[in-house]
């Protein structure tokens, strides 16, 4: 397996600190307000790079933070007029509820700021003493000139940022491009006693404290490319000012969702929440869609790729469905059926090429596709062995299932609905297309989605 290693710049191969284990760990959310579709290309993609890596043997533990102190939220506590608690709690159980829309799986720990001020207190005045970081007007500040690898990640250099005219000047800092690891409050702001006065910190140090804390080695570090600087190289240079060895071995950055062709984001007011997005389209065409693209490559979201991207995957529910479908009729396999099962298990091999090079969902979903075509081919119109049936349901639900996709649930089983579906069905046999698409209309009312298939009809709700 080998992947881009940010770092580095260029593919490696992938070796983790210790055999069969890895440690991830992916930058959270600031929680104070839904997330938008942006923010899930990043927990989307790390949630695949997880299933694959479980599914190639390895041992995952996975921790992702969330920042519960900022100024955005201390904002919306003010515009809410309630406590900046009770602004993060709500969002935090937003956002797993949002993660369990997607199907993405729980992290193994998730972490707030505010529950590890101990820890991050701790560090700070770890890079003190040790002649990192500064204290300065009840602020502490960390000395980027001290750590001479500074830059290495972004590409970036000290100079370059001290001759760049977006380094805002502030006179209680030795040089321009030191950043804040502790800031005094503000009145009325969250607060915590330190040794330089009641205060919170700065955005950077969390993810550091608490990697740190929980995961010693790190063996992914993952997040979007808006990352890389500052929050990533400030990461670096904090955590290994105080240890002999690299802060994480491996930094895997996503591409930014785009919206007519710049980063979406609150900021810009381009954006549009997941749910806004799924009242349109399912959670599983929105999902599809966040993994289309290659990962470290932009995506540009527009409705009509949304609407291409749901038909692409009702061709794979078709023929999932068709398979799933398919009734024992005592047909033993036949020497033919016994060849395509074997023809078919190359794509299983072809899909891990394609994901072992650098997680390329793009190119393993075009597996997929090519893999419906040779089920399609062979299969579609024809009576097969419940064996080679459930041998090609086998191939399909591997591949997709390390997607995040699962199209093993069954229906409800509502016999209202089934009522309907089956008078429609006796309507058009009947020859009685007003009826029939009379009781059509009325299941779309219901939020009922009706599917002909080869198969016969497949209802979905909404």
């Amino acid at each position: 397996m080998r992947i881009y290693n940010s770092l580095s710049g260029k593919k490696e191969d992938f070796v983790p600190h210790n055999p069969g284990q890895v440690n991830m760990y992916v930058c959270g959310p600031t929680v104070y307000n839904l997330l938008h579709i942006g923010n899930m290309r990043t927990y989307v993609i790390f949630d695949t790079v997880r299933r694959y890596l479980e599914y190639k043997g390895y041992t995952v533990n996975m921790m992702q933070n969330f920042t519960d102190v900022d100024d955005k939220i201390i904002n919306r506590s003010i515009e809410e007029g309630v406590d900046p608690k009770e602004v993060t709690d709500k969002y935090i159980t937003e956002a797993l509820a949002d993660y369990e829309s997607l199907n993405i799986c729980h992290a193994h720990r998730y972490t707030r700021v505010t529950e590890e001020m101990d820890e991050i207190i701790l560090m700070i005045s770890q890079l003190i003493d040790a002649g990192y970081a500064y204290e300065s007007g009840g602020h502490v500040f960390f000395d980027t000139r001290k750590f001479k690898d500074y830059g290495k990640l972004s590409k970036k250099n000290v100079d370059d940022l001290l001759a760049g005219a977006r380094v805002q000047v502030n006179e209680l800092k030795k040089s321009p491009v030191d950043f804040v690891l502790w800031k005094p409050n503000k009145e009325g702001e969250s607060c915590w006693n330190s040794p330089w006065g009641t205060g919170r910190p700065g955005w950077h140090i969390e993810c550091s404290a608490v990697v740190r804390k929980y995961l010693k080695d790190v063996d992914i570090h993952g997040g979007g490319t808006d990352l890389i600087f500052p929050h990533h190289e400030n990461e670096i240079a904090q955590s290994e000012a105080l240890q002999d060895k690299p802060f994480a071995k491996y930094w895997i950055h996503n591409g930014m969702l785009t919206r007519g062709h710049k980063k979406m984001g609150k900021s810009l007011g381009n954006f549009s929440t997941l749910r806004e997005v799924a009242e349109e389209f399912s959670y599983e065409v929105i999902r599809f869609f966040l993994l289309s693209c290659q990962y470290r490559m932009p995506l540009e979201y527009s409705v009509e790729l949304l609407e291409s991207n749901k038909r692409a995957l009702e061709r794979i529910k078709t023929c999932h469905a068709m398979l799933k479908a398919s009734d024992d009729l005592g047909k033993s396999l036949t020497s033919e059926e016994q060849t395509w099962l074997e023809d078919a298990k190359a794509f299983i091999v072809d899909f891990e090429s394609r994901m072992d090079d650098d997680f390329n969902t793009a190119d393993a979903i075009s597996v997929i596709f090519d893999f419906v075509k040779f089920v399609n081919i062979r299969v579609n119109g024809v009576e097969i062995s419940k064996t080679l049936a459930d041998g090609l349901l086998q191939i399909l639900d591997i591949m997709c299932g390390l997607l995040g996709f699962n199209f093993e649930t069954e229906q409800a089983g509502d016999p209202e609905i089934d009522n309907l579906v089956a008078q429609r069905q006796e309507a058009r046999k009947n020859k009685d297309w007003a009826m029939a698409d009379k009781i059509r209309d009325e299941l779309t009312a219901m939020g009922i989605v009706l599917e002909d298939t080869p198969t016969g009809v497949r209802w979905t709700k909404k």
